[in-house]
């Protein structure tokens, strides 16, 4: 089947609450109403299926962990096929006993998987304690061919590393999804909340401009504190989609769920890359320091 040379994203701001059953269900209705929208592309928010656990380091959240396939995949995959959509579904993976994984599974309009993602950045902040749950992601910067066009997806914390997207760029992706949770400490808030969003904001535009594709994000709202009692995190929703000059072609509200939807248009994308040939100029020749982690070492050994 022929590549079309447009497509339309949808995006799925939605709140949780703590039945993975229901958030599924309502997820789904989501996809299918987006379908009916004629997208061709739908993407949920990151470990859709439960409030953010990693608010605590409790070993009774492993339980969430699902296997990919698994029954939820199985449901995402025959809606995925009935509506002729991609499905981009972020999950909380067990991949065996002890090996928990943030993931995102492609799932192409036939039902079939087109490829997993693995989050590779692994955060560890207060009231993000990703490193208790997570393994580290170990497939690397794919991109995934599917109906609609070659797409990649990152995860939430990866979206702050431009080598991130510009692996995926490399690897001929035509737009970057990153679903994502994220949000303000209510205490927080009225200090640096303005400040912390534009920079999210814009260091995603960034990527779109650096890499000359486009970057959709999407983010869940609501407010959400651990059971067992906290500030909780005030997600911020504000999911967006970006063209290759970072143009903000569609944004979502702070605080309500919706479909956002917008179009990718190869022929956008081929005509910035023409004028804006940065991959082109790339000098690869020159870029062995970004495999060090750090350049300036202050207290050199010295020579035996």
């Amino acid at each position: 089947m022929k590549t079309p040379r447009k497509f339309t994203v949808a995006l799925i701001q939605m709140a949780m609450n703590a039945d993975a059953g229901e958030n599924l269900r309502r997820a789904m209705s989501q996809i299918a109403a987006a379908a009916k929208q004629k997208a061709g592309v739908v993407c949920l928010p990151e470990l859709f299926r439960s409030r953010y656990f990693c608010q605590r380091e409790e070993t009774a959240a492993f339980d969430l962990a699902e296997a990919i396939p698994g029954p939820a995949t199985e449901a995402l995959s025959g809606l995925a096929r009935k509506h002729r959509v991609v499905v981009i579904a972020p999950l909380f993976e067990r991949r065996a006993p002890g090996v928990y994984h943030n993931s995102a599974l492609v799932i192409d309009a036939d039902g079939r998987p087109a490829g997993l993602y693995r989050k590779m950045h692994i955060p560890d902040d207060p009231a993000y304690y990703e490193k208790f749950y997570f393994t580290p992601g170990d497939l690397g910067f794919p991109a995934f061919d599917t109906r609609y066009g070659r797409i990649a997806t990152l995860i939430c914390w990866d979206q702050w590393f431009p080598e991130a997207a510009r692996l995926a760029a490399l690897h001929g992706a035509a737009a970057v999804f990153y679903p994502t949770a994220i949000g303000w400490r209510p205490r927080e808030k009225a200090r640096f909340g303005a400040a912390q969003r534009e920079a999210w904001k814009t260091v995603q535009r960034g990527h779109a401009i650096a890499n000359g594709l486009y970057v959709a994000v999407v983010n869940r709202v609501g407010l959400e504190r651990p059971e067992a009692g906290g500030d909780g995190i005030e997600f911020w929703g504000s999911s967006f989609i970006a063209d290759p000059q970072g143009i903000v072609l569609a944004e979502a509200s702070p605080d309500r769920e919706e479909i956002l939807l917008a179009e990718v248009d190869l022929d956008r994308l081929e005509d910035v890359r023409r004028n804006w040939p940065f991959l082109r100029d790339r000098r690869i020749d020159a870029y062995g320091g970004l495999t060090e982690r750090f350049l300036d070492n202050p207290y050199p050994e010295k020579k035996k």
